[in-house]
C-alpha cells in the first residue's frame, strides 16, 4: 500500500471541487449541488492520486473519454469541472472526490491510514464501465464499475431513453467505495458464510452511504426547515439512489433508512428467510432509529428555548436560527455516529460476523473511548436493535455490561514483542508499517497465539485434537496487525494494535452432503504495553457453528453463492457482483 501524500511547505490543506449531494435529479433548491473540500494531493490526470484512480474506458462503445486534469489552470480556478451530466470530465472528478471523502471519514474514525484489500495500491474507478442498470465492487481486479442505461420512466431532468448514470449518484458511490474499504478492513466478511455476513456487508455501506450525506449542510438545512426538524421525515436525508430507482421502475428510492411493516405499522423484524438488502435494512433502521432519537433528545433543549418552555412548534416553517441549530446539530451528531459504526469494525470477530456480534462490537468500541455515556447512545442503540429481535448469542441479558467483549479467560502476559515501545513505524504511527516490520509483528503474535496454553483463549485449534471429529485444520495465519490512535471527546490519545488471527476447518463429506470449509479465529485488541485487551474469538470447535455453517452451504439461501464441485462447496467468484446482479436491490 503507498505512504499517504505527507503534505509539504506551502502547500493547501485541501482541494475545492464540485459534487453532486445526491444525484442529478435533486432540485437546487434542496442542495444538489456542493464544493467539497478533499484532502490535498498531486493528481496525475484521469485523476488519479495516491489511493484512488479513475480509468474511463467504456467496454460497450469501446473509447477511453478524455481524463479529467484537475491542475489545469482554469480548471483549478473553476474548483474543477461545473457539475454536468454530459461532461465525463466531472463524472471523473465525482468519483475521485467521493472516494476521498469516503477515505478520509474512514481514517479519521479508525485512527489510521485505510488499506484495499492485499494486492490493490490503488482502488481503480471506472465511471463509464458499460452499459448495465448496475454498478458494482469487483473484489478480484480491485475495481468499481458503475454502468450507464437509458431510463426506463422520466425523473427530474430526465426523459424516458435519456441516458442515467450510476457514478453521477452520491448514494452508489459512496456505497460501493464502502463496499471496497470494507473488504480492506476485513477480507473474510467477503466470504459469504451465512445470510448475515452477506447482509452486513450490504447495511453497512447503505448505513455509510446514509450518514455521510449529512455532512453537506445545505441538504440538511433544507430538510429540517420542510420537516421542522423531524430528521424521519426528510426523503432526502433517509432515501437512497432516488433516481435509479425512479429511472429502472421501482418508482420510487433504492431503498430507505426507515423500514416500516406497512400492515402493522411497525419496525420489520430480523428473519433469516429475508434476502440480504432487505435484512440488511432492518440493521440501518436500527441505527437510524437510535441516530434520531439521539437527535431529538440533544435538540429538544432548543426546541423548548424557542417556544417559551411548551416543546411545541407553532404550524409553518420555523425560526431562521432554530433551523441553523438543528442542522448543526444533526450533522455533528451523524458524524458521531458514523466514527461509532466504522470503528466498531475493529471490534467485530475476524469471520462469520453477525449482526448480533456488530451490536457488541458496536457497545464495546464506544464504551472504550467514550466511557461517559451522558446521552444514552449506548442504550438508545441496544433498544432499537431489541424492537426488531436482533440479539447476539451467548449473553444473559441486552445490558450493556453484558454486551462488552471481554478479555481472555485467563490472565495472559503481556506480549513484549509488540508493545509500542518495539514496534517500528514508517513516519506517522497511523500509517501501515513497512513489510519487514509487518511480517516481525506476525511472526510474534504467531508464536504466541499457537502456543499450547494459548490455543483455546484465541479459537484455534490444534491439528490432532479429537474434537475435531476427524476433520482437518489449516495452520493459523495472522491475517493483518494494524495500529490505531484514537482522540477521544476529552482529548485523551488512545492507541491500539488490533490483529486478526484466523484457521480454516475442513468438514468432510458425510454419506448425504458435501465438505466444506469454513473458518474460526478471533480478533485481538492489544494495548499499547502489549497487553491483551480484548479477544473476540469464533471458535473453530462446537456443533452448533458447525451445522449452521453447513445449512447454509447446501441449503438454497447458500446457492447464490456456493457451487457443488467433486463433492466439495465451492465459492463462486465475484461475491459483489452477484449480490447486485438482479439488479442492485431486488
Amino acid at each position: 500500500m503507498p505512504a499517504p501524500y505527507e503534505r509539504q511547505q506551502g502547500d493547501p490543506l485541501y482541494r475545492r471541487l464540485h459534487i453532486y449531494t445526491a444525484d442529478p435529479s435533486t432540485p437546487q433548491l434542496e442542495g444538489a449541488v456542493a464544493l467539497v473540500e478533499v484532502p490535498y494531493e498531486p493528481l496525475e490526470r484521469g485523476p488519479a492520486g495516491r489511493f484512488c484512480r479513475v480509468d474511463d474506458y467504456d467496454e460497450t462503445r469501446g473509447v477511453r473519454y478524455r481524463p479529467a486534469d484537475l491542475d489545469e489552470n482554469n480548471v483549478l480556478i473553476r474548483c474543477g469541472y461545473e457539475p454536468s451530466q454530459s461532461d465525463p470530465r466531472f463524472h471523473q472528478q465525482m468519483v475521485y472526490v467521493v472516494c476521498s471523502s469516503v477515505c478520509a471519514t474512514f481514517r479519521v474514525a479508525l485512527g489510521r491510514q485505510v488499506t484495499w484489500r492485499p494486492g490493490v495500491e490503488r482502488l481503480v474507478l471506472r465511471p463509464h464501465a458499460r452499459v448495465m442498470e448496475n454498478a458494482y465492487y469487483d473484489d478480484l481486479a480491485g475495481a468499481i464499475d458503475f454502468g450507464y442505461y437509458p431510463a426506463r420512466a422520466s425523473t427530474r431532468g430526465m426523459l424516458p431513453g435519456g441516458f442515467v448514470f450510476t457514478c453521477l449518484s452520491h448514494d452508489i458511490v459512496t456505497h460501493e467505495v464502502t463496499h471496497a474499504l470494507l473488504d480492506g478492513l476485513r477480507a473474510e466478511f467477503s466470504q459469504p458464510c451465512g445470510l448475515d455476513v452477506v447482509a452486513f456487508h450490504e447495511a453497512f455501506a447503505d448505513l455509510v452511504a446514509i450518514l455521510q450525506r449529512f455532512r453537506y449542510r445545505d441538504v440538511v438545512l433544507n430538510a429540517i426547515r420542510r420537516t421542522q426538524g423531524d430528521i424521519t421525515g426528510a426523503g432526502y436525508l433517509t432515501e437512497l439512489a432516488r433516481q435509479f430507482g425512479n429511472t429502472t421502475g421501482r418508482r420510487g428510492a433504492l431503498r430507505d433508512a426507515i423500514s416500516i411493516d406497512s400492515e402493522t405499522d411497525q419496525p420489520m423484524q430480523y428473519s433469516d428467510t429475508l434476502e440480504p438488502h432487505a435484512l440488511g435494512a432492518i440493521l440501518v433502521a436500527a441505527i437510524f432509529e437510535a441516530f434520531s432519537r439521539v437527535y431529538r433528545r440533544k435538540t429538544q433543549r432548543y426546541v423548548r428555548l424557542a417556544t417559551g418552555g411548551t416543546g411545541i412548534l407553532p404550524p409553518g416553517e420555523i425560526m431562521p436560527d432554530l433551523q441553523t441549530v438543528l442542522a448543526d446539530e444533526a450533522a455533528k451528531l451523524a458524524g458521531h455516529f458514523l466514527s461509532v459504526c466504522i470503528r466498531a469494525i475493529d471490534y467485530c470477530p475476524p469471520v462469520g460476523v453477525t449482526f448480533g456480534d456488530y451490536l457488541r462490537a458496536l457497545i464495546t468500541a464506544d464504551a472504550d473511548l467514550v466511557p461517559d455515556d451522558r446521552w444514552d447512545y449506548r442504550g438508545t442503540l441496544i433498544e432499537a436493535f431489541r424492537r426488531r429481535n436482533i440479539y447476539p448469542r451467548h449473553v444473559t441479558s441486552l445490558t450493556q455490561d453484558a454486551l462488552l467483549w471481554r478479555g481472555t479467560r485467563t490472565a495472559l502476559p503481556p506480549i513484549e514483542g509488540l508493545s509500542f515501545a518495539y514496534l517500528k513505524f514508517r513516519g506517522d504511527p497511523a500509517c501501515v508499517a513497512d513489510a519487514d516490520e509487518l511480517r516481525r509483528q506476525a511472526e510474534v503474535l504467531g508464536e504466541f497465539v499457537t502456543r499450547p496454553e494459548h490455543l483455546h483463549e484465541f479459537g484455534l485449534v490444534a491439528a490432532d485434537d479429537p474434537r475435531l471429529e476427524g476433520d482437518s485444520v489449516s495452520p493459523p495465519r495472522i491475517e493483518s496487525i494494524r495500529s490505531a490512535r484514537r482522540i477521544g471527546p476529552d482529548g485523551q490519545v488512545v492507541f491500539d494494535l488490533i490483529a486478526e488471527v484466523i484457521q480454516a476447518r475442513t468438514v468432510r463429506a458425510d454419506v448425504e452432503d458435501a465438505s466444506f470449509i469454513y473458518h474460526g479465529g478471533a480478533t485481538v485488541i492489544l494495548g499499547p504495553a502489549g497487553n491483551v485487551r480484548y479477544v473476540i474469538l469464533k471458535s473453530l470447535l462446537g456443533a452448533e457453528r458447525r451445522e449452521r455453517r453447513r445449512a447454509f452451504f447446501l441449503g438454497p439461501a447458500g446457492s447464490r453463492y456456493w457451487e457443488l464441485q467433486d463433492g466439495s462447496c465451492q465459492r463462486r467468484e465475484r461475491l459483489f457482483a452477484l449480490l447486485h446482479e438482479s439488479p442492485m436491490a431486488e
